[in-house]
């Protein structure tokens, strides 16, 4: 499932759940979906901090 399909899906569920409930192997499913959601985004921001290269402003800049 790509990320557009996960969003969607996670909006669906969450609609239903304000609307009519859900039920118990939707309520999983939200929960698994939620975790892969946001284990993703841990992983870009991971992704992201582990390319920030800090340099001393006294040190010349190494590309």
């Amino acid at each position: 499932m790509d990320m557009k399909e996960m969003i969607a899906r996670i909006n669906f569920l969450a609609h239903k759940k304000r609307t009519v409930g859900l039920t118990e192997g939707e309520l999983i499913e939200q929960k698994e979906l939620y975790e892969l959601y946001l284990g993703n985004i841990r992983a870009q921001v991971k992704q992201k901090l582990d390319s920030i290269q800090f340099v001393d402003k006294d040190e010349p800049v190494q590309h």
